[in-house]
């Protein structure tokens, strides 16, 4: 005889409470130091701060609740720039971070952008650093990733084309005031928010890491750029006797020195981390190239410098002086422009300079630059102004519900 009840569904799984344990005190070493250095309230797991090795389900529970409590309150530019200044996160812990991120199976915009973080990190530093941009396809990056998200089926989705075009827009700039500016930035991240859910999907992972890395390498290159271009100008101008500039529309001074502009330029790398989150030095960098042209007389420059006024001048030179003074190191990540041998012909100038040996007298004129090759600045984030987008069809996924 039949019977009539329908089929019961299978139950779901167990967890393996060993491996969730395991992964939970791998973890927690990272968790408790980015809580002390950010100053996270919140209590601790205490199986996990005496290192139990065979708990009951109910720590392991509450370790797992622990890890997502600390998760809603580390904000995404927190993570960034606590992993590219503490030695205390190797590849392993990467790759331990994203499969806890991963295994989410609530996703909201900030466990998205933690993921596309990671991946681009993790990425960045299994690179090698000769790797050219053209040979970083969808395949390499796919099989370099294979250790996180296993083997993915490179069968790429029409609307994941958009990211190319962003792509080929940010290699059209040529200053990094285009690339934040230009609207350049504001279409990667309509792509991402665009994508919805399926940004999950294997092959969207690889092609958003691939995107997320070699915009990073068109940020170095502009930024870098600007940096000679700025380092050139002030030469140029102590060749012609000037001291002083009008940097107000930079946040500096109506009268800004010269060599402490120097200074300010050869320690801003460790700048753009010390006030990450603001996206302000990126700014300011723009806008002292463009005082640094109008002092000069170049182009449209020379009519609106010292434009702005004076706003946020003691801030500014407080965070430079903090930068050249005691800045912690920034992890190298391999970020070399397409033709490495001409980036490595250029000296790497040092991440921090003391004032004193930092500010050269002008008989000096110092030709020191910034190269793109084994550059150790930050991974990027700017808070802009939205900006209007005008998608192509086919770059339009469904909507995140």
């Amino acid at each position: 005889m039949t019977s009539s009840q329908p089929p019961s569904s299978s139950p779901a799984p167990a967890p393996d409470l060993a491996a969730v344990w395991s992964s939970a005190r791998r973890l927690h070493p990272i968790y408790a130091e980015m809580a002390r250095e950010f100053v996270i309230d919140l209590p601790g797991c205490a199986d996990l701060e005496a290192h139990v090795d065979t708990p009951g389900r109910e720590s392991v529970e509450q370790a797992q609740q622990w890890l997502n409590q600390m998760d809603d309150k580390i904000q995404v530019h927190q993570l960034r720039q606590f992993l590219q200044t503490s030695s205390l996160v190797d590849p392993d812990g990467l790759i331990a971070l994203l499969q806890h991120f991963l295994a989410k199976t609530t996703r909201n915009d900030s466990v998205r952008d933690k993921i596309d973080f990671l991946l681009v990190q993790y990425f960045s530093q299994s690179a090698p650093t000769e790797l050219d941009d053209s040979n970083a396809d969808i395949a390499y990056v796919a099989q370099a990733l294979e250790l996180v998200l296993g083997k993915v089926e490179l069968k790429t989705p029409v609307w994941l084309n958009a990211l190319d075009r962003v792509l080929d827009s940010s290699r059209r700039c040529r200053s990094l005031d285009e690339l934040l500016h230009g609207g350049v930035l504001e279409q990667g991240r309509k792509a991402k928010t665009q994508a919805g859910d399926l940004f999950y999907m294997p092959v969207a992972l690889v092609a958003f890491t691939r995107f997320g890395y070699l915009m990073r390498r068109a940020f170095f290159r502009l930024m870098l750029a600007d940096l000679n271009n700025i380092l050139d100008g002030l030469t140029e101008l102590e060749e012609k006797g000037v001291a002083t500039i009008d940097c107000r529309r930079a946040q500096f001074s109506a009268q800004e020195p010269i060599i402490r502009l120097r200074m300010i330029c050869q320690s801003w790398k460790v700048m753009f981390q010390a006030e990450y989150s603001s996206g302000q030095p990126l700014r300011m960098l723009v806008d002292l190239r463009a005082s640094v042209d109008g002092a000069l007389g170049r182009g449209s420059a020379a009519k609106d410098a010292g434009s702005t006024p004076t706003t946020a001048a003691p801030r500014a030179m407080a965070a430079a002086a903090a930068a050249a003074g005691g800045a912690r190191a920034v992890k190298p990540a391999p970020v070399s422009q397409t033709s490495p041998k001409a980036a490595e012909s250029k000296p790497i100038a040092p991440p921090a300079a003391a004032p004193k040996s930092a500010a050269p007298s002008p008989a000096a004129k110092p030709k020191a630059k910034f190269a793109v090759a084994n550059a150790d600045a930050p991974d990027f984030e700017v808070s802009a102004e939205p900006q209007d987008w005008n998608p192509d069809a086919d770059s339009q996924p469904g909507k995140k519900k």
